[in-house]
């Protein structure tokens, strides 16, 4: 429920604060006085458009704030989740917006600054505003399967609940599935890219150090002639040329004779077995030497074949890691890969078979939903098309269409829509393709006055919900909102005096002037100041006594008329009463009468 409104500086408004009461808040006022300023400031204040001239006249911001009851756990929960502080014993919002003449916006909820998206989400629930060019809740398609889950109960929600359950399961198997076996052919060509990777590797017959071992023996076979002069040069020095310049025959002839100083000084026997050692080392160079020259090849196929070898490798690292190591580690890698997915066709059919069980077990659930959704439906149907008849719609249809979807979700499979034929021998066309005026307001009604008890929005705003009627209608459209108003806040915009003396709260809008300026201003009236107002709606610019006689009587007996519809359906007699109050206010002396002054 809004509770009180601050606007400044918005069209014809300077300053305003309103305080709106519970129940029926009635706003009248003369045309063009700007009573739908107020209703294009809630609408900024929720969150919605406003144009550049919503700000007055030579005043560079516009502000609106207002103080809404909090009282839907799920609007403190969805507050919690936006990180807006709420105690626990607070029972109100206070919500404000100001608009520049830039056309940039400032949202805040209790000083918290929000941005336009969540304030909707914030107030879609809190305040639904119906004129005759913008219809909200009941217009959205979407929204109709949630008023009539409603309707629906707690057996519907156990439904959803254990369908939720089951889709939770399907879709998780559904997940496992797609991962398992992936886009169509798109498993076939993994396997073959594995497959091809493992045989590339595994050819390569890959050795840890093979790879230095390769390089070293390749740089040696490039400089194969180098290495061979200078191994038969040091081996002619060491072993070849004369007696005299051969360091083998040299050292040897130097042993001789040092071991013949030994065998007549034995002090130099230790020199002698030095000089055999550096005879038999000298030997195994000269040996080693000889056989190295021996084995240099330098057959140019040899040097080929290593580089071919090194260039098999390179690659491999190239494509698959750093080293030989990575190489290697890859080729374990998607050889379990592999091997994994192989042996995944067991699990793929245990799986597309517990999906196939789920599947029959939310197309079970989601035809339960359907049933008790029908079952609902054809209740509704009913009170809406006798509640429009009420209303002057003798040969109204309204109808529920509920169609099976091919896709499900936490809701079923059923697409909803409230379809309408307003006069006899037009089809049913959905709710929101209504052309007329006067028609579109009494469905809206309708619809609210059944749908009241279940929608759960607090605050409904009807901007001229009387457009197009008059007499007996205008006396059920009064008596609807009376009704709706027994739980509900309403603010409703008005020209008809049937439904303004219905008020709980009864507020003006008047135009003046100060300072040269044109001010819009809002006044909540007393009781005497309502007869006075009902009696303009009467008889128009002249008020008179009877006027004022007739709006003093239609004023008691709207309070009689409410009092009485309060306790509607209790008894026989009270349901006689009404009927009996409602003739005399739509076709007693009392309508006669303010024809007759109109006229």
């Amino acid at each position: 429920m809004i509770k009180n409104l601050k606007i400044q500086n918005v069209a014809l408004i300077d300053e305003a604060e309103v305080e709106f009461g519970e129940g029926l808040n009635i706003l009248t006022g003369e045309t063009g006085a700007g009573k739908s300023i107020l209703i294009d400031s809630i609408s900024f204040l929720l969150g919605g458009r406003a144009g550049k001239d919503f700000i007055r006249s030579g005043e560079e911001t516009a502000l609106v704030e207002g103080i809404i009851s909090l009282e839907d756990p799920e609007l403190r929960q969805l507050l919690e989740e936006m990180d807006i502080e709420i105690d626990e014993t607070e029972e109100e919002l206070l919500i404000s917006r100001n608009m520049q003449a830039t056309g940039r916006s400032t949202c805040r909820i209790n000083g918290r600054s929000v941005t336009a998206r969540m304030l909707k989400d914030v107030c879609a629930n809190l305040i639904d505003i119906h004129g005759q060019h913008q219809h909200q809740s009941l217009l959205d398609a979407n929204k109709h399967i949630v008023l009539l889950d409603r309707f629906c109960g707690e057996e519907l929600e156990i439904l959803k609940e254990n369908l939720s359950e089951q889709i939770s399961e399907y879709r998780e198997i559904a997940k496992v599935l797609k991962s398992l076996q992936g886009a169509p052919g798109q498993r076939e060509a993994q396997l073959e890219i594995w497959q091809f990777q493992i045989d590339e590797i595994s050819q390569a017959n890959l050795k840890l150090g093979e790879e230095e071992e390769l390089t070293q023996n390749r740089n040696k076979l490039s400089a194969v002639d180098k290495l061979a002069k200078n191994a038969s040069e040091a081996l002619k020095e060491l072993y070849g040329g004369t007696f005299d310049s051969s360091a083998t025959e040299r050292v040897g002839r130097a042993l001789s004779l040092v071991a013949e100083l030994a065998r007549f000084d034995e002090g130099k026997q230790a020199l002698a077995d030095k000089m055999q050692e550096m005879s038999v080392a000298l030997a195994d160079v000269v040996e080693e030497l000889s056989d190295y020259v021996d084995g240099l090849d330098a057959d140019p196929h040899t040097l080929e074949r290593l580089e071919s070898r090194l260039d098999i490798i390179y690659r491999l690292k190239k494509k698959y890691g750093g080293s030989v190591e990575d190489v290697l580690a890859h080729l374990d890698k998607v050889t379990e890969q592999y091997n994994r997915y192989n042996d995944t066709e067991a699990e793929i059919a245990t799986l597309t078979a517990k999906r196939r069980e789920y599947m029959q077990v939310i197309a079970q659930k989601c035809n339960e939903m359907t049933a008790l959704r029908r079952k609902q439906s054809d209740l509704i149907q009913g009170r809406i098309v006798e509640s429009l008849q009420e209303l002057g719609m003798k040969n109204v249809q309204f109808e529920i269409s509920i169609e099976k979807q091919a896709a499900f979700s936490a809701n079923g499979n059923d697409k909803l829509e409230f379809m309408i034929s307003p006069n006899l021998g037009e089809p049913l066309k959905p709710l929101a393709q209504i052309a007329s005026g006067g028609e579109m307001s009494r469905v809206m009604l309708a619809l609210k006055a059944v749908m009241a008890e279940v929608d759960g929005i607090g605050t409904l705003i009807f901007d001229e919900i009387d457009a197009g009627v008059s007499g007996r209608t205008a006396q059920m459209v009064a008596e609807k909102l009376s009704q709706i108003a027994n739980t509900r806040q309403i603010l409703c915009i008005t020209h008809l005096p049937q439904i303004a003396a219905m008020a709980d709260t009864h507020f003006l809008i008047s135009k003046g002037e100060r300072q040269g300026a044109t001010i819009t201003s809002v006044q909540m009236l007393g009781h005497m100041d309502e007869i006075q107002e009902l009696a303009r709606l009467i008889g128009g610019a002249l008020i008179t006594n009877s006027t004022v006689v007739a709006a003093e009587e239609m004023k008691d007996m709207a309070k009689k008329m409410t009092n009485k519809t309060l306790n509607r359906g209790t008894n026989k007699a009270n349901v006689k009463n009404i009927q009996d109050f409602e003739s005399d206010l739509a076709s007693s002396k009392l309508d006669a009468l303010i024809k007759t002054l109109k006229g």
